[in-house]
């Protein structure tokens, strides 16, 4: 996966998790970032990774997020693993 086929997943990440008042909450009170502060820092390939990690706690969310992005369930982790410069496991 390319930095920025990854970036992109990010900001759909974001997309989602700011479209519903509780995700966004939730997202806010676990990492102490303002929602504010999120639009500010949007392209930020950590932000975007710590957002794609949100995600990830939560299969539930995740699963959902997988539905509404069309994406496969392992994308999110692909990605967030390139924003992270984590190299992939092979």
């Amino acid at each position: 996966m390319t930095l920025n086929a990854a970036q992109i997943i990010g900001l759909k990440a974001l997309t989602f998790v700011a479209a519903d008042e509780e995700r966004i909450t939730n997202l806010c009170a676990l990492t102490g970032i303002e929602a504010i502060e999120l639009k500010r820092f949007a392209g930020n390939d950590e932000v975007l990774a710590g957002i794609l990690d949100f995600l990830l706690e939560d299969e539930s969310i995740l699963l959902k997020f997988c539905r509404v992005a069309d994406l496969q369930p392992e994308t999110p982790k692909l990605a967030r693993d390139v924003l992270s410069g984590v190299a992939p496991e092979w």
